[in-house]
């Protein structure tokens, strides 16, 4: 390496760019996200649920019969028929079991799975995804065979990836304009069903 280049001050190039129209599969429908089982959260609501209804049941039903109810229900009773409204724990056990219904109200109205991108559907009974780990994977290869880019990060978000790269011998504004058409094309062969925005970062490497 000349003694130009290594005297030439550390650049930066940075550029955020807007996501190309992907071409869209005519007849097939959308593609949205996709939803995610979410089997412990219902499992622990749904066990939870039985134990409290047949514990309540078990109770009625000894009442019924000329036993004593629990000493838990009596209780419970008669704290609610003598503690005010304005009281601590009436406020807490109001307010833990409204946070607990909205929790149960976001996992049932959102679909999950941050983590898949959905891609285009080719055929309407065919859904497909992709894992952002494996998208970033694929862009990180992608980047690699640039000249220039002695390493690079590729981070893959729900709407934007972030690209920062490395140059170690060629102009970082140069670079950034191979990487940024080399990302362009990894990113359409990706197939993905929404085009996700993209900012690539180029700089040199620190001095030691």
């Amino acid at each position: 390496m000349s003694d130009d280049a290594r005297a030439a001050p550390r650049r930066t190039v940075t550029l955020e760019k807007h996501p190309e129209p992907a071409p869209a599969a005519p007849g097939h429908g959308r593609a949205r996200r996709f939803w995610s089982a979410r089997r412990l959260p219902s499992v622990v609501v749904a066990l939870l649920a039985l134990a409290g209804a047949g514990l309540l049941l078990y109770d009625v039903a000894a009442v019924r019969a000329d036993r004593p109810a629990m000493v838990w229900r009596r209780r419970l009773a008669d704290e609610l028929a003598t503690r005010p409204l304005d009281d601590p724990w009436v406020l807490g056990g109001a307010a833990a079991a409204m946070a607990v219904g909205l929790w149960l109200l976001v996992l049932a109205l959102t679909p999950g799975l941050r983590k898949v991108l959905p891609m285009r559907r080719a055929t309407p009974d065919v859904r497909a995804g992709l894992d952002r780990a494996a998208a970033a994977l694929v862009l990180r290869d992608r980047a690699m065979e640039v000249s220039g880019v002695q390493s690079v990060k590729v981070t893959a978000g729900r709407r934007k990836v972030k690209v920062a790269a490395v140059s170690h011998f060629r102009e970082p504004d140069r670079v950034r304009a191979d990487l940024d058409a080399v990302l362009g094309e990894g990113m359409h062969g990706l197939g993905l069903a929404r085009p996700l925005r993209r900012s690539v970062h180029v700089r040199r490497p620190k001095k030691r």
